[in-house]
């Protein structure tokens, strides 16, 4: 059980974005009361209040970002993006679960406990959820749109890893210990922390695999800074790079590790716009891994032997996250369209006791089983939208007319929702990059129409030649 610093310091949140909110510029203030909270709150605590959803770390830290970007910065937020795709996936995402409840309306017969049938007050709480989670993508989408507030958050990906490989690179020598000295209590299974004869650090968030993915997104940012900083900043800037890749091996988590070997030469070597389209591509094969997996077009095979030749326990590992999705897919294929909802309905349950048979790890299977084709289409759509807009600004411009740091960004968010197949790394900063890259796509497609406008005008004079004057 959480202890009562946990509970101060979320209580004490608030005060503290405040501070971030009058001190900072408005994109330092923003990033950094979304990364902070993620780094330094004490996971799985929350204060349960009534009709609402629980306020964990995320929730308050979102809330605060938006209470004070309309107190402090004085800002009118935009919740709709320019498209209308965009705005009917926001829509249907937010409302979505009035359907999951409307056809959920049976309890699950259980012989210890039945589990209970959804109510419309479900759906409320789930909608205000929805909202909630959204928050990170309204703010950064008006705020974040431009190439110096990429700057800012390569920056702060930068010194962020720096500031937390100190608790981690402790944890990694001593075992996860951090969480329970300050906030009293262990937020996951100590065993899986167990890897390779040493530990993987946890600090203060929700899993090791979790700590692994910031330390892949500081160490890419810290790569690009490399590739494009001056003569006179490469050998300090090469030290930073190195040191994270260095943490990021640290973390003994496969995933993390093989997104960077493919991601560093991608940085390195291929032209802007052919990676913010491969950052599209890997965002294509995301939102259809389902129909995939139903074709058995993905070579399941071939990834069970390449975690055999790292280890017997990979293998082990991965084998099982398969044989579950397997699993939860059929459970989810039985009411496909609007879901299970939630109460544990798309799992696959004990009939006596109730104990939970199938553990979901990846995103993808928890959304579907939970809110359907429609929840999936809505939030995965959503997610991948401005990979997709992005893609489309490559195709019409040149490579020069896009930031490196904006293209970096891509391809670290395309690579976080690759990880939302394995596991469930969807967090408020993954909104936060995909509300940015929204906005940084919408000024370049406006800036392409202005351009093409005032080319056609200089065109037409051009055309026309001077007027005679009689």
């Amino acid at each position: 059980m959480p202890n009562a610093l946990a509970y101060i310091m979320l209580l004490v949140w608030p005060v503290i974005a405040t501070v971030l909110f009058r001190r900072l510029p408005r994109e330092k203030a923003l990033i950094w009361s979304i990364l902070a909270a993620y780094m330094v709150l004490p996971p799985l605590a929350n204060i349960n209040l009534p009709a609402v959803p629980d306020m964990d770390k995320f929730t308050i830290a979102n809330l605060c970002a938006l209470a004070l970007t309309i107190w402090v910065l004085h800002e009118k937020v935009s919740f709709f993006p320019r498209s209308l795709i965009g705005r009917v996936l926001i829509v249907a995402y937010v409302v979505s679960p009035f359907a999951t409840a409307i056809t959920n309306p049976d309890v699950i017969p259980i012989v210890a406990k039945d589990v209970p049938a959804l109510r419309l007050y479900d759906s409320v709480s789930t909608i205000s959820y929805q909202f909630i989670a959204l928050i990170p993508f309204f703010l950064a989408r008006q705020i974040l749109r431009t190439e110096a507030a990429m700057k800012v958050m390569v920056g702060a990906l930068i010194a962020a890893g720096l500031v937390y490989s100190l608790p981690m690179l402790l944890e990694t020598r001593i075992s996860p210990q951090l969480n329970i000295w300050i906030y009293g209590f262990f937020q996951h299974d100590f065993a899986q922390t167990i890897r390779a004869g040493g530990f993987r650090p946890i600090v203060f968030m929700p899993h090791g695999l979790w700590v692994a993915f910031f330390a892949l997104m500081s160490a890419m940012s810290a790569l690009i800074v490399l590739r494009t900083s001056s003569a006179n900043d490469r050998p300090r800037d090469l030290a930073i790079f190195l040191y994270l890749m260095f943490l990021l091996y640290s973390c003994k988590s496969v995933g993390p590790v093989v997104y960077a070997l493919g991601l560093t030469p991608i940085i390195l070597l291929v032209g802007r716009r052919w990676q913010l389209l491969l950052a599209a591509a890997l965002g294509v094969v995301v939102i259809t891994y389902p129909l995939l997996r139903g074709a058995h077009l993905i070579p399941l095979d071939t990834l069970l032997d390449y975690a055999m030749s790292i280890s017997a326990e990979r293998h082990q590992s991965l084998n099982y996250r398969i044989v579950n999705e397997e699993q939860l897919l059929a459970r989810a294929m039985e009411k496909p369209w609007f879901g299970w909802g939630g109460y544990g309905r798309n799992l696959i349950l004990d009939p006596v006791t109730g104990g939970i048979l199938t553990v979901p790890d990846g995103q993808w299977v928890i959304v579907l089983g939970t809110y359907g084709w429609l929840g999936y289409i809505c939030e995965f759509g959503l997610l991948i939208l401005p990979l997709m807009y992005l893609a489309r600004e490559a195709l019409f411009q040149r490579s020069a007319a896009f930031s490196p740091l904006a293209c970096t960004i891509a391809l670290i968010y395309a690579a976080n929702l690759a990880d939302l197949l394995p596991n469930a790394t969807l967090i408020p900063f993954t909104w936060l990059m995909a509300g940015a890259l929204l906005g940084y796509a919408e000024t370049l497609a406006k800036q392409r129409k202005r351009d093409a406008m005032a080319q056609r005008k200089a065109s037409f004079v051009t055309r026309a030649g001077p007027r005679t004057v009689l």
